[in-house]
């Protein structure tokens, strides 16, 4: 006999818009993922380089390939990000809407991290809100 006294929950914070898609990494405001920075969280922007051109970068945000994540972040890959240290290390991740950073932060916790998320509204969500941004870095 099935039992249904517990039904299958997801951790997945419903998003506002039902048109948008569900994925399986919690969603955060932007004031939750400054705060996350603030003490120490790893931002990853999976922006392209032309929409980080046009509308800047979050301080302190490190610039990650939605194209390259298991070069770029397993942790015993020689491309792997210096940034990236540990399996269970808190990791935001922002673009330019939840459809591109839901999929990175999903892959990211079906591949073995644990403490991963992704901002609600994205990049503009974050300007909207007043978080800061900066003219992307030069640096090669």
């Amino acid at each position: 006999m099935p039992d249904h006294t517990s039904p299958t929950t997801s951790s997945t914070v419903p998003l506002a818009s039902a048109d948008e898609p569900v994925y399986d990494a919690p969603l955060i405001s932007p004031q939750d993922a400054a705060a996350r920075l603030a003490a120490g969280a790893l931002v990853v922007d999976v922006r392209s380089d032309a929409g980080r051109e046009k509308d800047g970068v979050i301080p302190g945000s490190i610039r990650g390939d939605r194209t390259r994540l298991d070069a770029q972040f397993f942790l015993d890959s020689p491309e792997k990000l210096a940034e990236v240290t540990e399996w269970d290390q808190e990791i935001v991740i922002v673009c330019g809407s939840v459809r591109g950073s839901g999929p990175v932060a999903e892959k990211l916790r079906a591949q073995g991290f644990t403490n991963v998320s992704h901002v609600d509204g994205g990049f503009p969500a974050w300007r909207d809100a007043g978080g800061p941004a900066e003219a992307p870095s030069t640096d090669a």
